[in-house]
């Protein structure tokens, strides 16, 4: 089975989405389960993950909802404020979603560097590690090193790194970010996912011989069976297509042996998340 491990849905508001700047403009429309059915169909994918986009309960809910609607919404990451003092509460009241696997922190947006080692925030994973909940890290590269603190302190919880960890792509950088995700991965509880990459270089002029040193990278610390393919679909439409970002992976692995690419390409997704 073929899943999609990273994809969003939305109703688009200027205000909620001003995340979408103007070089972002192309998607500046609502996404919702029919429009990536018919991309699905079109690409041979069998399920996806919807991830959330906004920090929100409201956010979790029409996620869980557009699941419960839609068989091949396989999972939700959505949203809790892990800092709250009433999060266990929270969570006992999800408990009754199946299709809720995990939850997510815009982390790249927050000022502090250091935000995922505040001890409000390490409470709020503890909690979600009791509940068997999984966390998506999206951090930007300069965060990488409190990232690696913080898998440090809780070896049993599963974690997945979004986006390879956005790597400044369009210029060039690479040994940092390196650096610090072969330290990462040896955290055997961490996965990432090749997705995103597209929209990291330069969206108009990017080949994918510019990617393949970062994607190599990621394989060569995580390898096939901590990697999952994922398209952040729609993000991805201002770079690209959906057949363009699929392509990216199934090209760059097609040497692979079949058990590893099926594993990349939706065997880790459905064990990471528990799909059904």
């Amino acid at each position: 089975m073929t899943i999609d491990s990273h994809q969003h849905f939305w109703n688009y508001e200027p205000v909620k989405h001003k995340w979408i700047d103007e070089s972002m403009s192309a998607i500046r429309n609502d996404f919702l389960p029919d429009d990536l059915k018919k991309v699905y169909n079109e690409n041979g994918i069998d399920g996806c993950v919807a991830v959330q986009a906004d920090q929100t309960i409201l956010e979790t809910d029409f996620l869980l909802d557009l699941a419960s609607k839609n068989d091949f919404i396989k999972g939700v990451v959505g949203w809790v404020d892990l800092r709250a003092n009433n999060l266990e509460t929270v969570l006992e009241a999800y408990k009754a979603y199946e299709k809720l696997k995990g939850f997510r922190h815009v982390v790249q947006g927050e000022e502090d560097s250091n935000f995922l080692l505040r001890p409000n925030f390490m409470k709020g994973i503890s909690i979600l590690e009791k509940h068997h909940y999984a966390y998506d890290i999206l951090v930007f590269p300069h965060q990488l090193g409190a990232v690696l603190e913080f898998v440090k302190q809780f070896p049993n919880q599963k974690f997945v790194i979004d986006h390879i960890a956005k790597p400044y792509i369009k210029d060039g950088f690479y040994e940092g970010w390196a650096l610090l995700m072969k330290e990462i991965g040896k955290h055997e509880n961490v996965c990432c996912k090749l997705s995103g990459m597209i929209t990291e270089a330069n969206f108009n002029t990017w080949t994918p011989s510019q990617i393949h040193p970062y994607m190599s990278l990621i394989l060569e610390v995580f390898g096939a069976e901590r990697t999952l393919f994922g398209s952040d679909w729609p993000v991805c439409l201002v770079a690209g297509n959906y057949r363009k970002v699929k392509g990216l992976v199934t090209e760059f692995i097609a040497k692979m042996s079949t058990t590893e690419q099926a594993a990349i390409m939706g065997g880790n997704a459905i064990k990471f998340y528990n799909l059904k």
